[in-house]
């Protein structure tokens, strides 16, 4: 198995959910202060644990519309973290997306160097493992915005929602494989 042959299709996959809401939406996420980007990462995790544990669903949709979720809430917050929230829609669909194509280039990225050091041990993972260390990693966020976005000695935001999208992928390619 190639996990960046993987990755890559998960992550288009991703992206043409991201490119549709926007031709619906433009990009209206623009106006999401941080917390709220944290918060929309928390209940699409809190839903994948909740049809884990209850084995249905209540409307019908599964667990991967919402791992693909929160791939591209976590890039939105990425993106938003580095602009700035604003009042109104400031950017178009090519920024948005040329902006969307630079953070998920920077989670391949990171996504090769940790499959180097701990040699694809996600593999051998369950399901469920991510969306617990997901959930983990917006309770740690939720604590450094709650101090301001001041750490002492761990990663910040930006690397706790990186971390969200690649168990969210891992999650895509373990339900899709």
């Amino acid at each position: 198995m190639d996990t960046n042959a993987q990755f890559d299709k998960a992550m288009a996959e991703c992206r043409e959910v991201f490119v549709a809401k926007l031709k619906d939406y433009g990009a209206s996420w623009r106006i999401m202060r941080p917390q709220s980007v944290t918060d929309q990462i928390f209940i699409k995790a809190k839903r994948i644990r909740s049809l884990e544990i209850k084995r249905r669903s209540a409307v019908g949709e599964g667990i991967l519309p919402e791992f693909m979720a929160i791939v591209n809430y976590a890039i939105i917050g990425i993106i938003q973290l580095r602009l700035g929230f604003v009042d109104t829609k400031d950017i178009d669909t090519a920024r948005a997306t040329g902006l969307y194509d630079q953070v998920a280039a920077e989670a391949r990225e990171l996504l090769q160097k940790k499959n180097h050091d701990y040699d694809e041990a996600w593999r051998g993972m369950r399901v469920l493992s991510y969306t617990d260390f997901i959930l983990t990693k917006i309770e740690r966020v939720k604590e450094i915005e709650d101090n301001d976005g001041e750490v002492r000695v761990s990663e910040g935001i930006d690397s706790n929602y990186l971390d969200c999208l690649i168990y969210a992928v891992f999650g895509i390619i373990k339900l899709t494989e």
